[in-house]
């Protein structure tokens, strides 16, 4: 779901790009917060929003980027009340092949000073599509990379 509040430009608040995502009521366990595994579905449609506004020209790296290591650290509990979700992200680091997405995600209800309820990290790896191999990114994604970094 895309809003007014996402960014499609590096911003000056210390992150690359904001992403609103709903909770929906399948992704709560039993014990009334959001499901791990949802969890990392919910990240998924907020990197999927940011990688879209790239636009064509970056259309490589972001149709060939596979999940390489997934890093999730709670530090409060999401419920469905705290929908929609603010995922916050930039890139953390890169290198020839690989680089991972910082993430910080609350309540898009929480004030700005509140600590996010999770800190993440997904390590992206390159990969050629039709070679069914992993590529070396190239400078003009290197360069992509580096403006989405956070400051």
């Amino acid at each position: 779901m895309t809003d007014a509040a996402n960014s499609p430009q590096p911003s000056s608040a210390n992150y690359a790009f904001a992403a609103d995502v709903p909770v929906r009521w399948s992704d709560m366990d039993a014990f009334g917060h959001i499901n791990h595994a949802r969890m990392v579905t919910l990240m998924e449609e907020a990197r999927i929003q940011w990688l879209l506004s790239a636009g064509d020209e970056y259309s490589p790296l972001i149709k060939g980027a596979m999940i390489v290591h997934v890093d999730i650290r709670y530090q409060a509990q999401l419920r469905h009340e705290d929908s929609p979700l603010r995922v916050v992200m930039w890139i953390k680091k890169f290198r020839s092949v690989d680089f991972t997405i910082g993430y910080e995600i609350s309540s898009a209800l929480a004030e700005p000073d509140q600590k996010p309820a999770c800190v993440a990290s997904t390590q992206m790896a390159v990969v050629d599509i039709e070679e069914h191999r992993l590529r070396r990114l190239t400078e003009l994604e290197k360069s992509y990379l580096k403006a989405w970094s956070r400051s």
